[in-house]
């Protein structure tokens, strides 16, 4: 029988920690149950490698020089591709343990924690990963298919969605009631869907994708400032006699 805590393989634990000690005995523990692991001083340095598109989750640190464990969570907790976040910290304080919770966290928890109890933690967190990628493969599937319907299928699929018949279809786009059933077939044969219920769930996937990624344009600004003023403070290190004012963090 395969043991359900055993990793995946071509999964990563990203550890957020500036302590440098505690970091490294983190990957060292990990590494010896097996998990491929990588280690990240600070929020900025995590997000200048773009290991977000990487299966796996995240350990992070609540307090860390720049922007905390809670900036980057809530620029990042609605981007798509982000991996699962586990907060493990030394802050045992209610208020920001359901703060994190409520902003996306799969768990939260207190140093210094079980072994056990963060192997439990991660493997949740990798669950929830495996089957978030899982449905957004199959929505980019099915955004594939939607981009090669033609403007008029599209209109069709439209009224579908708002109940309209064939009848009134055909009024409203000046065509018959048989052209439109012919039409409504090929919608379901380019999406490669049976029934009138499966094109309807489609749809509601296709509408659930448009409105998460217009939530994602104010995360991706948070982000991208995240990313300037690290860049920005390691040009300063290079060169400490820049003039050249150093951003305030997120």
């Amino acid at each position: 029988m395969q043991d359900d805590t055993a990793p995946s393989p071509g999964t990563t634990i990203h550890v957020v920690e500036d302590d440098d000690s505690f970091r490294i005995s983190l990957l060292r523990m990990l590494a010896a149950h097996g998990y491929v692991a990588k280690g990240y001083r600070c929020a900025g340095e995590f997000l200048l490698t773009d290991p977000v598109h990487e299966p796996g989750c995240v350990l992070l640190d609540i307090s860390m020089p720049g922007p905390s464990g809670m900036d980057l969570l809530k620029a990042l907790h609605i981007k798509r591709a982000l991996p699962p976040v586990i907060f493990l910290t030394g802050c045992d304080d209610i208020n920001t343990s359901v703060d994190a919770i409520k902003t996306g966290a799969v768990d939260y928890l207190v140093k210094p924690a079980s072994s056990e109890k963060l192997l439990s933690a991660i493997n949740k967190a990798l669950n929830i990963d495996t089957q978030r990628r899982a449905h957004e493969e199959q929505v980019t599937h099915l955004k594939k298919r939607y981009e090669q319907l033609s403007p008029m299928e599209r209109r069709i699929l439209d009224g579908i969605m708002n109940n309209r018949l064939n009848k009134q279809l055909a009024a409203e786009l000046g065509s018959c009631e048989r052209t439109i059933k012919a039409q409504r077939a090929r919608i379901r044969a380019k999406l490669q869907l049976r029934t009138l219920p499966d094109l309807v769930r489609a749809s509601r996937l296709l509408e659930e994708f448009e409105r998460e990624q217009k939530k994602s344009d104010g995360p991706k600004a948070a982000i991208k400032r995240i990313e300037v003023t690290v860049g920005d403070r390691r040009a300063h290190q290079a060169n400490p006699y820049s003039t050249r004012p150093i951003p305030s963090m997120v």
